[in-house]
């Protein structure tokens, strides 16, 4: 294909994957399959890896992320980025449109509601219809530049849409926008049983854990995570007009691309301001986001900037904040719950109470620290919230309660299940807060690794759930997860509630789980910090899983989302002994060891047979775009420098990867260099000699 039609086949893909990007993580209304989308999507990249110069940054493939960056960058804010007054009171909220009315006398005013989404308020510059800056507010006149991760976020236009035909107002030469990134609660709740089925652990509320994703210096791990934006104002506009309402600056936004707000109320007296606000209070709890209030703004942006600003705030909004989806019970006692991977969780055991809809009875408290830093003790009355939990949690005490009788809860230096000591350390790192399990036989750790290997997300085994993983484990016919394929029609019958029918059903689910692919063995294999994406990464950069158990650690970091720390896990895992057996015994009842994700390098191409390890940051290319070239040209990417090396491909801000290549003599390359090596003239094998 030559440059030119390359160039036309790519702005043509690119398009369509914009507005169906736009029809799905916007409009929420998709128009493709998921599969249909994969082949456009993998046809640009391909179009990427022949033809660098095609990856602009407005192009999709920049949602991935880039290479990790060393500092974030400060960002001057043209238009200040300021807080707003809060209120959780009616009556101030009466007495504001009260005195905006004495700042503007005599002047029919018209309001706007919207939700006030619990999220990282943030700013987006576009330059010529193209995302060029993105930055966190910071202290509201200079932000962090957060451009990067920014643009792995799907509802986050790279390029604006032209306007409609007949639309108030062209897209401007320069456009700030402001608005609210934040994590769905579907997904947050996907994330988090992810990183509990993985062994890790799980985030506390959804807002932290945006912001927390939003200053990662790798933007590829930002890629992962499951962030959304919402658009509600302007600063700096050149160019054109903004609309004069904000009402009417809502409906522009969303024709040049962005995701506004979902429920917008118009109001002309303070009685329509209550009833939005009431109303939005009801409907709320069906959005699929945490919203802490209501964001009340005069409409009209000429008034506005009569009104003007205090050195805070503007004096024509006000957020009114909803009190918090709270209870207040009794703490009966604490018990602990051992996970799969040996983790220790305190739970609260509580005096029913209805929250949110639903009776909790049940309580989390997340770890030892927690416990101590609340100072929780059995018989306080405690605060309970579900807002962004998994399981509500307990995040307060009322110390004003106490009457003397309540006791500090010992926790256990001892696992509860087994007997065997416990270690705070066993995790994975320094910074591990939880206390595990040693004994690797405890039989709480082995109904969690029996249940996650059924789950429908691992191998999906119809019937393998929590009533009879326990009778299994108690009657000691399975002790792990080999074991299951042991088991015969009379075994399962004759256990508590298992008819025959039943456990006929179990075995058929066992015989079909042994056609899944390798990635739902690896991930039911519960090792720590691998999940579901993981999998599917070493499902892609494996074959077969003797190529997988086989890897080094500098193999596998350079699969694609795997670092370093997942790298030692899987090595030490697949180290043990007693590991390496179950996986005999797998293979030898039959399970399926071979992946149908594993994509090889192509066969032939200039790059046939060779090596490269990539270092530092590239003038244009991300990693992920070389390493598209390299595979399609027939070459293949390691994480580490070797006698095997053929090429080091180098940038700025290069390492230690750099020095091992120096003294091992392996010749070192710039992009402008690698960009030539697939001409006729440079043949790779000969070239720089």
């Amino acid at each position: 294909m030559n440059p030119a039609t390359a160039r036309a086949r790519h702005l043509e893909l690119a398009s369509e994957i914009r507005r169906h990007d736009h029809a799905y993580y916007v409009l929420a209304r998709p128009m493709i399959t998921d599969l249909a989308y994969d082949r456009l999507y993998r046809e640009l990249l391909e179009l990427e890896a022949q033809f660098a110069e095609l990856a602009t940054p407005d192009s999709p493939s920049q949602r991935v992320g880039g290479a990790p960056l060393t500092e974030f960058k400060p960002v001057q804010h043209s238009v200040p980025m300021m807080s707003l007054d809060n209120t959780y009171s009616q009556a101030e909220v009466r007495e504001f449109v009260s005195r905006v009315q004495r700042l503007l006398p005599g002047e029919p005013l018209e309001w706007t509601v919207e939700p006030k989404l619990d999220g990282v308020a943030v700013s987006l510059r576009y330059e010529n219809g193209v995302l060029a800056v993105g930055a966190t507010r910071g202290d509201g006149a200079t932000g962090d530049d957060i451009t990067a991760n920014l643009r792995t976020i799907r509802s986050v236009p790279l390029a604006l849409h032209a306007p409609a035909a007949g639309a108030a107002s062209a897209a401007p030469r320069i456009l700030e926008v402001r608005g609210e990134v934040f994590m769905t609660r579907d997904g947050f709740a996907r994330m988090n049983a992810e990183r509990e089925a993985a062994g890790e652990e799980t985030y506390a509320n959804p807002r932290n854990t945006t912001a927390g994703s939003l200053k990662q210096l790798d933007p590829r791990s930002v890629a992962g995570r499951p962030l959304d934006m919402v658009l509600y104002g302007v600063g700096r506009v050149e160019g054109a007009a903004a609309p004069a309402t904000q009402f009417e600056l809502l409906e522009w936004l969303r024709s040049l691309g962005f995701k506004t707000p979902e429920r917008v109320w118009r109001c002309r007296s303070i009685e329509e301001l209550v009833a939005a606000i009431g109303e939005l209070d009801r409907l709320r709890r069906g959005f699929d986001y945490e919203t802490d209030g209501a964001v009340i703004k005069l409409d009209q942006v000429e008034q506005r900037e009569r009104c003007g600003t205090t050195s805070k705030a503007p004096r024509w909004a006000m957020a009114y904040k909803y009190a918090a989806e709270q209870a207040r019970t009794r703490l009966k006692a604490i018990t602990i719950q051992v996970g799969r991977t040996g983790k220790l969780t305190p739970v609260a055991e509580l005096e029913p109470v209805f929250l949110a809809g639903s009776t909790i009875s049940r309580a989390t408290l997340h770890n030892e620290d927690e416990l101590r830093r609340k100072d929780v003790r059995v018989g306080d009355t405690v605060v309970i919230e579900k807002a962004g939990e998994v399981i509500p949690a307990v995040v307060g005490i009322e110390a004003g309660d106490r009457t003397g009788r309540e006791t500090v809860f010992a926790f256990p230096r001892t696992c509860p299940e087994c007997g065997a000591p416990v270690s705070k350390d066993s995790g994975g790192g320094a910074e591990a807060v939880d206390w595990r399990c040693l004994n690797h036989e405890c039989p709480a750790q082995v109904r969690g690794r029996l249940e996650h290997w059924c789950a429908r997300g691992a191998m999906d085994i119809e019937g393998g759930g929590e009533v009879l993983v326990a009778q299994l484990v108690r009657t000691g016919l399975a002790r792990d997860v080999a074991d299951l394929y042991a088991l015969r029609l009379g075994q399962i019958a004759s256990l508590e509630r298992m008819g025959e029918r039943s456990a006929q059903n179990f075995l058929d689910g066992l015989q079909a789980s042994k056609g899944r692919d390798l990635w739902r063995l690896i991930f039911g294999l519960g090792i720590l910090h691998v999940g579901a994406g993981v999998a599917k990464s070493l499902g892609r950069s494996f074959a077969t899983l003797e190529d997988l158990r086989a890897a080094s650690v500098e193999t596998l970091t350079a699969a694609e989302d795997v670092g370093e720390v997942i790298a030692r896990s899987l090595a030490q895992w697949f180290a043990e002994d007693r590991n390496r057996r179950l996986l005999d015994r797998l293979r030898a009842a039959g399970l399926n060891c071979r992946s149908a994700l594993f994509r090889p390098a192509a066969a032939g191409g200039p790059f046939a047979g060779k090596t490269f390890v990539l270092t530092g940051t590239l003038p244009t290319l991300t990693r992920e775009q070389a390493t598209a070239r390299i595979e399609a040209l027939g070459g293949k990417v390691s994480g580490s420098v070797s006698q095997k090396t053929d090429y080091v491909l180098a940038g700025e801000s290069a390492g230690s990867k750099l020095e091992k290549a120096r003294k091992l003599g392996v010749r070192i390359i710039s992009e402008a260099e690698f960009c030539q090596l697939d001409k006729p003239q440079a043949d790779p094998s000969v070239a720089g000699k």
